[in-house]
């Protein structure tokens, strides 16, 4: 948890400097950008988040392979990371700039998940409805699950509205068992 509220902070931090230059949009795509090839090269993070490799050179490299691309203000904001032995926390800190660059927009991002590929069109029905739903700008983030059989499957933060084939049929079949049969009914069976 403590990571968290660092990590918050951090991205708290980041917004406000972005406010006061580029714009926090801009600081939302590098800090995106960032986190994800964190993700994606995994010799990178490794070279980052090493104690053994002295913060210099893990400054130094960043410097080359970013100085002339980046904004200098998001630049410094990254080597202040390493400074205080915070570069672990990089893409936690993408997450959370994220969530605040959200709430500041007045988006959510929500996990939309369907049994087969939709096309853009059904896409942009299921977030404009959406959109009116949540009182917000809903930004989909789709999985395909084929497991659901049909219908659709929507995580908005805490709440889920599962509205999937799976889960019509088993409601269906739980009330069929629980249902009771009429006594000319039960005749029948039993013959």
């Amino acid at each position: 948890m403590r990571d968290e509220s660092v990590a918050r902070s951090y991205a708290q931090t980041l917004l406000e400097l972005a406010e006061r230059h580029e714009g926090a949009e801009v600081y939302g795509a590098w800090m995106h950008a960032f986190g994800e090839m964190l993700v994606q090269d995994p010799k990178l993070r490794l070279f980052l988040e090493t104690p053994r490799i002295d913060a210099a050179q893990k400054k130094t490299v960043l410097r080359r392979a970013m100085g002339e691309h980046v904004p200098r203000p998001f630049l410094n904001f990254v080597l202040i990371t390493i400074d205080k032995r915070r570069q672990r926390l990089l893409r936690q800190i993408d997450e959370e700039y994220q969530s605040l660059l959200d709430e500041k927009l007045g988006r959510q991002r929500v996990n939309v998940t369907f049994a087969r590929p939709v096309s853009d069109e059904q896409l942009a029905e299921v977030s404009a409805r959406l959109g009116r739903l949540l009182g917000r700008t809903a930004i989909p983030q789709v999985r395909i699950r084929p497991e659901i059989l049909g219908g659709i499957v929507v995580r908005a933060g805490d709440t889920v509205y599962d509205g999937s084939v799976r889960r019509r049929m088993e409601r269906l079949r739980r009330r069929m068992l629980e249902a009771e049969l009429p006594p000319s009914a039960t005749e029948i069976i039993e013959t």
